[in-house]
Order: C-alpha cells, then sequence, then structure tokens
C-alpha cells in the first residue's frame, strides 16, 4: 500500500478553506488595485512596467498606468513587487482524477481506487491546480470516475472547494474493448470497470453523446485511435462513420469535441470528421496539419506527457539523456504543426504528471520552438478562444473576469518563470498572496 501523506495534507487544507470560500462565492469580491511590477495582459507581446489593475465586483474595471487609474478610496491595494501580472493560465488537457503513475499504475488506479477516494483526490489537485495560477481547465475524461467531474465542477462554482473554472468531457467514448483495463492480459470472465464510455456502432455512439451532454458535459471527448496493433501498435479505433456520427450529434446539442488521436491515420480521421481540437497528433503528418489549419482545429501537443512517460517507463533523465524516441516525435510534430500555422493551445495531459506542475507543458513548448510570448499566447488568450470564452477570460482587459496570477519574474521573457506564482485570483478573489 501506497503512502500518500501529501494528499491527505492537501485534503485538509482544502476543508478548512470551505467555509469561508462558500461565502466568498456568494458574494462580490472587494475592490482591488493589484499593483505589480509589469503587466502582461495577452494583447500583444511585451509587459507593460508600471501599470497597474483595478478589480470591482469581480471583474476587471480598468488596466493601465498606475498613476493613471483612480482607485476607490476603500479599495485593497495589493503591492506585488518584481512580479508580472498575467492573465490566469488556461490547461486544456488535465485529468484531475489520475495521480502520476510513478505512483501508482493507470490500470491499478482505475481498478482498486475507490471513486469517493479518486473524488477527494480530486478535489485536492484542482486546488493545488489553482495555487499554480491555472484558472481554468478543461478536463478531458474522468478515466473510469464515471460522472464525478460534473460534482467537482459544482463544488467549486458554488463555493465549496477552491479550484480553477472548470469545462468537463466526463466519461469519454471509445470503441468496444479498446482502451482498458483490458480486456487483454485479463481473465476473460471478468467484468472490469472502464476508463471510458464504449460503445460499437452509430447508435450507440450518438446515444453515448446525448448522455454525457445530459450528465454535465461541456466538452465531449472521443478517442479516435489507440495501442490496439497486434503489438501494441497505435491504430483506429472508432470508424469514420462513428467519429463523424459522434461528431454530428454534439454539435447539434452545441457541444464541441476532442479527439484524443496519436496515429497519422487516427488524426486523419478525426479531422475529416470535423473535430474541434486534437490531442497528443504526434505522428501527425504536414498534409494532415495543414489541414487542420485550413479547417479551425486547434491541437493541444501533451509535449509533458511524453516526458513524465520517458521518465517513468524509459530511464530518461531530464538535462541529461537524450531525448527518447517518442520525445523526439512529439517535438517533430509540434514543430510542424508550428511552422504550418495551426493553432495551438496549452493542453499538458496533467495527471499524468503532478498537478500543480502544469507550467511544465508552456516551458516543453519553448524549448521545442515557441517563444515565451508564443507560449503564454498559448495558455491564455488563445486558450480561451479555443474554449469559446473569448472576452471572459484569457485577457488582461476592461470587462473581463479578475482572473489573474503574478509571478516572480518576467514569463513574458523567461518562460520558467510560471514556476514561481506569487499571487493568484479567480473572479475577483484572492487564493494566493505573497
Amino acid at each position: 500500500m501506497r503512502i500518500r501523506h501529501g494528499i491527505w495534507s492537501a485534503l485538509c487544507a482544502t476543508l478548512l478553506l470551505a467555509a469561508p470560500l462558500a461565502s466568498a462565492a456568494g458574494a462580490p469580491a472587494k475592490d482591488a488595485l493589484l499593483l505589480p511590477d509589469r503587466v502582461w495582459t495577452a494583447d500583444g507581446e511585451a509587459a507593460h512596467a508600471g501599470w497597474a489593475v483595478l478589480v470591482h465586483d469581480g471583474k476587471i474595471a480598468a488596466v493601465g498606468p498606475a498613476d493613471a487609474i483612480k482607485a476607490p478610496a476603500d479599495a485593497e491595494r495589493i503591492a506585488l513587487p518584481g512580479t508580472t501580472l498575467t492573465p490566469g493560465l488556461i490547461d486544456l488537457h488535465s485529468h484531475l482524477f489520475l495521480h502520476p503513475y510513478n505512483q501508482t499504475l493507470w490500470n491499478d488506479q482505475v481498478l482498486t481506487e475507490p471513486q469517493d477516494y479518486r473524488t477527494l483526490e480530486a478535489a485536492a489537485h484542482a486546488k493545488a491546480t489553482l495555487q499554480a495560477g491555472f484558472t481554468a481547465l478543461r478536463d478531458l475524461g474522468t478515466e473510469g470516475a464515471g460522472f464525478a467531474d460534473v460534482s467537482i465542477k459544482r463544488a467549486i462554482d458554488e463555493g465549496l472547494i477552491p479550484g480553477p473554472r472548470m469545462f468537463v468531457a466526463t466519461r469519454a467514448i471509445v470503441a468496444t474493448a479498446s482502451y482498458g483495463p483490458g480486456p487483454r492480459g485479463f481473465r476473460p470472465d471478468l467484468d472490469l470497470p472502464q476508463g471510458a464510455q464504449p460503445v460499437t456502432g452509430v447508435d450507440a455512439a450518438v446515444a453515448a453523446v446525448r448522455e454525457q451532454a445530459a450528465r454535465g458535459a461541456d466538452w465531449i471527448k472521443l478517442y479516435a485511435d489507440y495501442r490496439v496493433g497486434d503489438h501494441g501498435e497505435t491504430m483506429p479505433t472508432l470508424s469514420p462513420a462513428e467519429i463523424k456520427a459522434i461528431v454530428a450529434a454534439a454539435h447539434q446539442i452545441g457541444r464541441p469535441v476532442a479527439a484524443h488521436a496519436a496515429s497519422e491515420a487516427g488524426v486523419r480521421n478525426a479531422v475529416e470528421a470535423g473535430v474541434d481540437t486534437i490531442e497528443h497528433g504526434y505522428g501527425t503528418d504536414e498534409a494532415t496539419f495543414r489541414l487542420m489549419r485550413q479547417k479551425g482545429i486547434a491541437y493541444e501537443p501533451t509535449l509533458t506527457a511524453v516526458e513524465a512517460t520517458s521518465e517513468y517507463f524509459q530511464h530518461y533523465v531530464p538535462g541529461k539523456s537524450e531525448p527518447t524516441p517518442a520525445m523526439k516525435q512529439a517535438e517533430h510534430a509540434f514543430r510542424t504543426a508550428l511552422k504550418v500555422g495551426v493553432t495551438i493551445g496549452n493542453g499538458s495531459d496533467v495527471g499524468v504528471f503532478a498537478h500543480g506542475e502544469n507550467w511544465r507543458e508552456p516551458a516543453m513548448m519553448v524549448a521545442d520552438g515557441m517563444t515565451p510570448v508564443q507560449a503564454l499566447h498559448a495558455a491564455t488568450n488563445v486558450a480561451a478562444h479555443i474554449l469559446r470564452q473569448d472576452g471572459q477570460f484569457g485577457r488582461i482587459a476592461p470587462g473581463a473576469f479578475a482572473d489573474m496570477a503574478a509571478f516572480a519574474g518576467d514569463p513574458s521573457r523567461d518562460i520558467q518563470a510560471l514556476q514561481h506564482p506569487v499571487f493568484v485570483m479567480k473572479d475577483g478573489v484572492v487564493y494566493r498572496r505573497p
């Protein structure tokens, strides 16, 4: 039995915070004047030295040179020396119901950890995410925990627990016998819990979309391929007809579709079906990336997940080892998408690695070819656009929700500064202070 002392500490802190957060969620946040060294608004490239941000009633009321902003006399003045204030960061590919595979393998998490316990873990993970400066999260599947993400989202929205804004996908949709746990490697008479909702045929696929949406899914996630080859190769799973039916059913009721797809054939099937985002895409060729750009399909590269699994299972040591073949393939795909001009959002697959270390994905994107400013855009206004939330968050602009984070240093010049959050605000409520 593994020892998870950190989870219990986080849960105790979460429960202690519950009462004050509940009252904060039901009342307007206090006016505040934020005074960092500089402000990066996501409207351009450079951070603005000497700027300040005025927050009123949970929204941004003004941003600009500090001496030009007239704050109410009773506004709280929050000095943030040595920091850069940015929009709250966004991770477009998370799994709050998972924890790193070097702690517990994926199969064992799904098979042995009770859903109630995993939900408590998810609450602790949500808090860690917010404390890291990530104020919005698209959580792409509970991995065997049913519709529990809908309850986590509700608890955050109602102020019961701290966490980012949540956009949830509930169970996700997979082809029958393609995902796991099993059936390969298990006794055939076992009825195993599944990491996602299995379907066979168009009718079952459409029914799954409708059920997941009715139970609270903001996004529909499908698996266009998986490791189903005779020797574990990644190959298409859902048929093109099934994928098209899922997309049509989801779009009909206003749900965008995210597709897990790692192989060229899987990505091509998903793109031709009209999904809204591609997750992973490691084997994608340039022609398919060009088709993605043409069709306006965004890409979440999840580079950190590949690095993490290379550490766990292939003895990769960051900064010392040669990148693994899987890392080289992921980097090549990322650089190709960047060259072609595909819309790239920040999506890390956190849960494969530790929650609260979401900063690693923007850092990986910079290591693999983006500038720090490009990576910041991918994690702010570009990500908000992918979520259909333009103007709501992802920028520091009047009228937007007061979702912001301050980091020691200047991440627009050195992306590693994202490792050092000093201040976090969501909806005008302060969750982290110097």
